[in-house]
């Protein structure tokens, strides 16, 4: 029991991170399906989806920002300029991955990676890219956004 409760300590900051990403993509689609479902009849319906996308992202990035701070990297100041400074590279970092999202996928596509995977198309591209994004957030988080001063 002891070894269980010395690997939970050595890897916290993962299986919170993996935690949290997973509330995330929650939070992301929930905000999602939420605004499609409210759809106003006077608005194009692409540009609705479009609309409820982006504000998806942006739930997702504020909800991921407050968790990757407080529980994951728990960064404890809660300065004005250390917030702000925080947020700035978050976001940052997050619109990075974000592109390589919306472009990685239809490139791969292209290059030929365009297996079904669970009856999706282009389903493969889609998984290499979300693994590379994952680890890239986590990377950008510890390494830029909430990296530890040394002592």
């Amino acid at each position: 029991m002891n070894k269980i409760f010395e690997l939970l300590k050595k890897y916290k900051e993962l299986i919170t991170y993996v935690i949290f990403g997973v509330l995330t993509t929650l939070v992301n689609w929930l905000t999602y399906t939420l605004l499609v479902k409210i759809s106003p009849s006077a608005v194009n319906p692409l540009t609705w989806i479009t609309i409820s996308n982006a504000a998806a992202w942006v739930a997702g990035v504020l909800f991921a920002f407050i968790t990757n701070k407080i529980w994951v990297f728990e960064s404890r100041s809660f300065a004005p300029g250390i917030v702000a400074k925080e947020f700035i590279s978050f976001v940052a970092s997050r619109a990075v991955t974000g592109v390589l999202e919306v472009f990685g996928v239809p490139l791969l596509v292209r290059l030929g990676l365009n297996q079904t995977v669970f009856g999706i198309e282009g389903m493969a591209a889609k998984l290499i890219v979300s693994v590379a994004v994952v680890i890239l957030n986590y990377v950008f988080s510890k390494l830029i956004v909430f990296r530890k001063k040394k002592n």
